[in-house]
């Protein structure tokens, strides 16, 4: 089987990975992939859907994969899907679920699945009426894709109205942020879980525990994810039939009845309150970094898995995963989230015991190719870190021992990756 994977970081470089190790891949390509992707395939310079539609039919591409949000909204999988290719993600139409906070807000609204008390609006009259009926904290989110970053929590009801008019103003995100979406915060913790969907059917994936802010104990800026680890315990039996019966079931079911069954990786961004799963948001791809715990703790065939999905054909697969515990600990640039850095060789120590070698490896993101044939880290988020073990704490020392393994100018990363977990042991 020949594959295609549309996109450029961590998580097209950690599918990539898992493709590697399936006999069933022959060939893999990256479009555009990053600067380690040509160590596990092809990269390909073309961005146009329609070209990159001829490369898949005139070189045999059995599958491909979208791995980030903004081609799926912009629609290729629509124009794969006219063209007759098999392709790996949803409808420009379904992926409304991430391109619109509003679209998603009111579709669970529609479809009673639990979620937090909003509203959805362009006023920032009716924006702040709504924030003087919370409490502290405050959610506001811009409407449209903004990276993962077009999300404020308000310590205070100024600061949300502040974070609303500049959003509606267009000074905070552009026209995504043009309408907003105003919510209660929800005290509990976080969860990301992830089904792979076909329209009907549908496989849990295990369910991982991010780390957005860019210091240890959830401390500093939110960024697109510091680390995570996979699977959590902070998730039991009866939490994930709960997430199937009153989230993932009620959304396959009003998507297909609206006409838009939804296709590909329903990520759910669930808080735990109180025992009960409220959804914060749902994404329509794998999250960054948590793809890169999942994928090595997939024991099946990672081509089976997406193709099955693709071709709706989930109800006759079975899917089995090693019974280990994945720990990602993201290593970003030095002026990772404010601003750009300057270009960084990065320097990789000869890993000399077997047991680092045998259960821990790179997923890189960030980096580049040089004319020398080094990796360099070229901003944001480099490279992930990932240990292997039996336990978390075995993983969680696997990846930091990698850490301790590479070296650039002005690396940063947080020290307590799946703390809740482990506490401070």
């Amino acid at each position: 089987m020949n594959i295609l994977i549309v996109g450029a970081g961590g998580r097209e470089y950690s599918i990539g990975l898992a493709m590697k190790r399936d006999e069933n891949v022959d060939k893999l390509y990256f479009a555009p992939g990053n600067g380690a992707t040509d160590e596990l395939g092809e990269n390909l310079s073309i961005s146009d859907f329609g070209e990159l539609a001829s490369f898949v039919e005139d070189n045999g591409i059995d599958l491909t994969i979208v791995g980030p949000e903004a081609p799926l909204v912009d629609g290729i999988v629509d124009l794969f899907i006219d063209r007759g290719l098999t392709i790996f993600g949803p409808t420009a139409a379904a992926a409304q679920l991430e391109g619109s906070k509003i679209f998603m807000k009111n579709f669970l609204a529609r479809h009673n699945v639990p979620t937090a008390k909003y509203i959805e609006t362009d006023s920032l009259d009716d924006a702040v009426k709504f924030i003087g009926t919370l409490e502290a904290p405050i959610v506001v989110k811009a409407d449209g894709l903004c990276g993962g970053k077009g999300v404020i929590i308000a310590q205070s009801a100024d600061e949300a109205k502040v974070a609303a008019a500049d959003m509606l103003s267009g000074s905070s995100f552009g026209n995504a942020g043009m309408s907003i979406v105003v919510e209660e915060f929800l005290d509990g913790y976080e969860l990301s879980v992830f089904a792979i969907c076909d329209g009907k059917d549908y496989i849990v994936l295990p369910a991982a525990q991010d780390h957005k802010r860019l210091l240890n104990d959830d401390q500093g800026p939110n960024t697109g994810g510091m680390g995570a680890y996979a699977p959590t315990p902070l998730v039991d039996d009866e939490i994930y039939q709960k997430l199937k019966e009153r989230v993932i079931e009620p959304t396959l079911k009003g998507m297909e009845d609206e006409g838009m069954p939804f296709t590909g990786v329903l990520f759910i961004g669930v808080m735990m309150v109180k025992g009960e799963p409220i959804i914060l948001e749902y994404n329509v791809r794998f999250g960054d970094p948590e793809c890169e715990e999942i994928m090595p703790l997939l024991k099946s065939p990672a081509s089976e898995l997406f193709y099955k999905a693709a071709t709706g054909n989930l109800k006759n697969i079975e899917i089995d995963f090693y019974d280990k515990y994945a720990v990602g600990v993201v290593m970003a640039s030095k002026d990772y989230p404010y601003k750009s850095s300057a270009p960084a060789e990065i320097v990789v120590d000869k890993i000399l015991h077997d047991d680092l070698d045998d259960n821990s490896h790179i997923s890189y993101a960030g980096v580049d190719r040089g004319d020398d044939g080094k990796l360099y880290a070229t901003g944001g988020r480099v490279l992930v870190c990932v240990g292997i073990g039996d336990s978390i704490s075995q993983a969680r020392d696997r990846a930091y021992m990698l850490v301790g393994q590479v070296h650039f100018v002005g690396k940063q990363c947080r020290t307590d990756i799946a703390y809740q977990a482990l506490g401070n042991s």
